[in-house]
């Protein structure tokens, strides 16, 4: 009987922690008409140079075939 009641007592508060997170994610997601996500921090600025990594076929078989 007090294992039956620990157990459902802790499904409840995990139950609700899932739903409040999933709700917290709603409403940062759609906060208002018009707003926008803000930004990453760690987001490259508007002209800062970025990797970039050629992947397309011809290169992944050039990388296959080339020597250790």
């Amino acid at each position: 009987m007090l294992f039956s009641l620990l157990y459902t007592i802790s499904f409840a508060v995990i139950l609700c922690g899932a739903f409040a997170l999933m709700r917290q994610g709603f409403v940062a997601r759609n906060s208002g008409p018009g707003t926008r996500a803000s930004r990453h921090p760690e987001a490259p600025k508007h002209g800062e140079a970025v990797l970039y990594v050629d992947l397309n076929r011809e290169r992944l078989e050039q990388l296959y075939h080339q020597p250790s």
